[in-house]
């Protein structure tokens, strides 16, 4: 914590007063108990045993940590374990808290890689009506967040939903969402992906090598559809979180009953639509 600010004391009082204290969801990491004693201050979660999801889809050069390699099926589970957690967030708690800072090293994993969605430092109270918008200051992290948002501070739960989507490219792609290291016109993950996630062809050779093809091209083609619509530019255009939950269900269920087999036939996503190029 920043002695010399604020902004540190109001992050404590958010994270746990306003927040935590009221939120109760097995996809969200849970609080057990805090300390405030002048300069000491404590959170005390609890403990996940295999770290942050960023972690493990980018294991940081020269560490002596174990970072297991995440397979499709561990992917699709996370995916959904966090979306049920912004879910909660979103539709289960009045009025709406909007996480604003989601990411992949806020997305935490337990001893089975079960995931859980930390760090509600940033976190604000969404709107009492449907379609409104809270208007602060933007914080967040680059590359994650939502354009509109960036331009005007206005902020949505749909800018969660377009933060998801990023996340949900990252496992995908094993890309980081900003890397100006990378070619021109590869720097930026979201611009970078958009294009390829609706055809095909094209969407399989952005998938992380790392994956070395072990996955069903139908789940793939359905998790890129679901991805574009989230990172859509336009909110309105993108989906609840609760949609994209009813998605990826039949996924996770399929993949753990029959593996990755490329010739599993995915049950069509609500979020795909007929007629469309995705259509699976």
């Amino acid at each position: 914590m920043d002695q010399e600010g604020k902004q540190g004391e109001e992050e404590f009082e958010v994270e746990v007063v306003e927040l935590l204290s009221r939120l109760h969801s097995p996809y969200l990491l849970a609080l057990l108990g805090y300390c405030s004693d002048n300069n000491r201050k404590l959170l005390v979660y609890n403990f996940m045993a295999n770290g942050g999801l960023q972690e493990h889809l980018y294991p940081l050069p020269g560490s002596n940590a174990t970072y297991r390699k995440l397979d499709w099926e561990t992917r699709l589970r996370i995916a959904l374990d966090a979306a049920k957690g912004l879910e909660y967030l979103h539709e289960h708690v009045s009025p709406p808290v909007i996480h604003r800072d989601f990411k992949s090293s806020n997305i935490l994993l337990d001893k089975t890689f079960h995931a859980k969605v930390s760090d509600f430092g940033l976190a604000k109270l969404g709107p009492e009506r449907a379609g409104g918008h809270v208007s602060t200051r933007v914080l967040g992290t680059q590359g994650y967040v939502a354009p509109e948002y960036a331009l005007t501070g206005h902020l949505t739960t749909k800018s969660d939903v377009y933060s998801y989507g990023v996340v949900l490219l990252e496992l995908l792609t094993g890309r980081v969402p900003v890397d100006m290291k990378r070619p021109p016109g590869e720097g930026v993950l979201v611009s970078w992906a958009l294009p390829s996630l609706t055809d095909r062809e094209k969407v399989i050779q952005i998938m992380d090598p790392a994956l070395e093809g072990q996955y069903s091209m139908k789940e793939v083609v359905q998790v890129a559809a679901i991805a574009a619509m989230c990172v859509q530019p336009e909110a309105d255009y993108r989906p609840l979180m609760a949609d994209v939950v009813q998605s990826l269900v039949p996924l996770v269920r399929s993949t753990s009953k029959l593996g990755s087999s490329s010739s599993f036939h995915a049950p069509k996503s609500p979020l795909v639509q007929e007629g469309s190029r995705m259509s699976v």
